[in-house]
């Protein structure tokens, strides 16, 4: 037994601490796959800092650039404060947000953000432009390795970082444009009048969440959408034909992916007015079934449940203000309530798709309840579902940290079975083709024993709010069966939850096509360039194995690519994707069409063995 002593008390540094425990400063690291990884929290947390000198009235743009492994960010604000850039860097629990007369109703209260950025890169610069004066400092994992003197400048006020994410930290990992698009595009939607302009993109919003609904709506909207403007609180809302419920919510310009008692609020403020409106005890799953809406609101000394501020946890406005949830009362109540007798068409229009999601809700609710009978009923966690331990050991949502692979065929989803992370990774096996739900009814879903067993294995059946798992990963074969089987899964998630896509839930796995090896070692190869290269590496007559199948994987290689080595392609929905359009094409009856394309489309290839 060891000995407990003085000696085994340890006191680290700032850096060490960072380095050592990055997931209580950044969340979980990643290899830039997911939209929540280190790399992208990273970003983020230097352009809060950017973000909130605008919110104080400094600096009208932010320029960024990116590289394979490197971020440039510049505001043109106030710029720090040159005698302490070193100290707002590398000192926890420093800066000017603890002062409230500076930054009144910033997103970084902690001081931390800016510090675990500098700790977790391999290369971390930091120049504030002042008055005609510069101060810059580099730093490598936290460590100082140049100062420069205070030198004159004719630059603008503000700041520049510039950093590269540790690669012993951050694995393999690679930028995807479109999650930083993403993330800015919120930043301007939340700060109408600021231009960021991204590699020589820009993004600019004059409408606020205005803007964002029209740009991110997958159906049309029934009526024309409700803006709301107010002190400290925005919402805009619609309804559209989609099913389920799309929400986007912000809390000082922070996008809170996971909610908070902001949005609860919201939900519960929205039925309540709509009922009292319409002077009618609708269903509140009736009033918000297609529902699309956007709410930002502006809290002092906002509390969030995780560093990473995707949770509001705050119950008041401030610490001795009106709590959230009575300011959003009082706001929706009263300036939706006003809207709709102002809006005599819009009210109209918005009871008839009320009226239209209750008869629908009636005429499926006998078969719904025996859905959740047979789910309830069927075990899956023998049959259908191998779940992870991760939500049997604890009492909180552990959802951020799993992932579930849905596979066909009993030889593949054994296979990944025997050789996932029991912890994290659950495995929902599929009996065969799914059925093509395009042009469907939600009733489907529940007379259709997969799907409604799916939806029942995920926990969206009433909304992706309390999703099991964050990624989930359609592992079929790379053949032309697995590609159909990839399409019809991601056409019923499109069509009755595409919120799962929109918020970056839904992935697919890559496998190897080839296993090529000698005595000495062995490669595996995810395409025809990556062989011709293990093939150079290992001389000559190496041995090449082809897999035709997730099946013909053993579980000892398996465990190789479902590891920290994973390979995960994100579903993405852009924003110029004209879904109803691409489902019609490509899933509905419109065989001629269809056909003439795939001829127009083909490309015959050799064997690539």
């Amino acid at each position: 037994m060891e000995n407990y002593s003085e000696d085994s008390i340890k006191t680290l540094d700032w850096k060490e601490h960072i380095r050592k425990r990055p997931g209580m400063y950044i969340g979980k690291l990643g290899d830039g796959t997911a939209q929540d990884d280190g790399i992208y929290i990273l970003i983020k947390e230097v352009l809060d800092n950017s973000i909130d000198e605008y919110m104080m009235g400094f600096g009208k743009k932010i320029d960024i650039k990116q590289t394979d492994t490197q971020i440039s960010i510049r505001d043109y604000g106030r710029g720090i404060p040159l005698g302490k850039v070193l100290d707002v860097v590398s000192k926890m629990n420093t800066g000017a947000k603890y002062d409230s007369s500076v930054f009144k109703k910033s997103v970084g209260l902690n001081g931390v953000g800016i510090k675990a950025v500098n700790a977790l890169s391999n290369s971390f610069v930091i120049t504030a432009f002042r008055d005609g004066q510069a101060k810059k400092i580099a730093f490598s994992e936290g460590n100082l390795t140049n100062e420069s003197d205070i030198n004159t400048t004719k630059e603008e006020n503000g700041t520049l970082v510039i950093f590269s994410p540790d690669e012993k930290l951050f694995t393999n990992y690679k930028f995807e444009p479109e999650f930083i698009e993403t993330m800015l595009r919120n930043y301007v939607y939340l700060n109408s009048g600021l231009k960021i302009n991204f590699n020589n993109k820009q993004f600019f919003s004059k409408n606020g969440l205005l803007d964002l609904l029209n740009e991110n709506m997958s159906s049309e909207a029934v009526y024309p959408i409700i803006h709301l403007l107010g002190t400290d609180i925005e919402i805009a809302m619609t309804h559209g034909n989609q099913y389920g419920e799309e929400y986007y919510s912000f809390v000082n310009g922070q996008h809170t992916s996971q909610g908070g008692s902001h949005l609860l609020a919201f939900r519960e403020a929205l039925v309540k007015t709509i009922r009292d409106f319409y002077k009618k005890d609708f269903d509140f799953s009736d009033v918000r079934t297609s529902v699309v809406a956007a709410i930002s609101i502006k809290v002092e000394e906002p509390l969030f449940e995780s560093q990473t501020k995707t949770k509001l946890g705050s119950k008041n406005m401030s610490p001795n203000g009106i709590s959230v949830r009575q300011f959003i009362f009082d706001f929706v109540t009263k300036e939706l309530d006003n809207y709709l007798h102002k809006n005599q068409e819009t009210a109209k229009l918005l009871l008839t798709k009320i009226q239209e999601s209750e008869k629908e809700r009636k005429a499926i609710s006998g078969i719904q309840k025996l859905a959740k009978d047979r789910a309830k009923k069927v075990s899956l966690h023998n049959k259908k579902l191998r779940d992870c331990d991760i939500h049997f050991n604890t009492n909180k949502d552990r959802s951020l940290e799993s992932t579930i692979f849905i596979t066909e065929g009993d030889s593949a989803s054994g296979s990944i079975t025997k050789s996932r992370d029991v912890n994290t990774q659950a495995v929902f096996s599929l009996k065969g083709k799914p059925l093509n739900t395009y042009g469907l009814t939600k009733k489907i879903v529940y007379e259709n024993e997969e799907f409604n067993l799916l939806q029942a294995a995920l926990n969206i059946e009433d909304g992706i709010e309390n999703i099991r798992y964050n990624k989930v990963v359609i592992a079929t074969d790379a053949d032309v069966d697995g590609m159909h089987i990839r399409l019809l899964l991601i056409t019923f998630f499109l069509n009755f939850f595409p919120d799962l896509i929109k918020n970056k839930h839904l992935y697919i796995l890559q496998t190897p096509l080839f296993r090529v090896r000698n005595k000495q070692k062995t490669i595996y190869c995810y395409n025809e360039e990556e062989k011709l290269a293990a093939l150079n590496e290992l001389g000559k007559n190496p041995e090449i194995t082809r897999f035709k199948g997730l099946g013909e994987i053993s579980p000892d290689e398996f465990q190789h690519f479902i590891g920290k080595d994973i390979r995960l392609d994100p579903v993405i929905l852009k924003k110029e994707d004209q879904v109803t359009e691409m489902l019609e094409f490509y899933m509905g009856k419109n065989t001629p069409d269809r056909q003439d394309f795939i001829i127009e489309n083909l490309v015959i290839e050799e064997d690539i063995l």
